[in-house]
């Protein structure tokens, strides 16, 4: 679901951002804070950017549809009142 070069990058921004007299925990901090990431975004139960975008466009036709059977209906019980 995650792209594993994005948490990747994210755990080594992290980890530069350490101060420099700790270089020797860098590595272990690094690997640590990429799994606590993975971890954390896996609970989330995101979507991905193309899943989104599809229900998006789902959603607009939906709406569209509606509309016009909304529109359909007006038309039929403005019939049926004139009758």
């Amino acid at each position: 679901m995650f792209d594993p070069k994005k948490i990747d990058e994210i755990a080594s921004r992290l980890a530069d951002n350490m101060p420099p007299g700790i270089d020797t925990l860098r590595t272990d901090v690094e690997k640590n804070m990429r799994a606590i990431l993975q971890g954390v975004l896996n609970s989330m139960d995101l979507v991905t950017r193309e899943e989104f975008e599809v229900q998006k466009a789902v959603l607009a036709k939906t709406r569209l549809k509606l509309e016009a059977l909304k529109q359909q209906l007006q038309t039929l019980e403005a019939q049926m009142t004139k009758e």
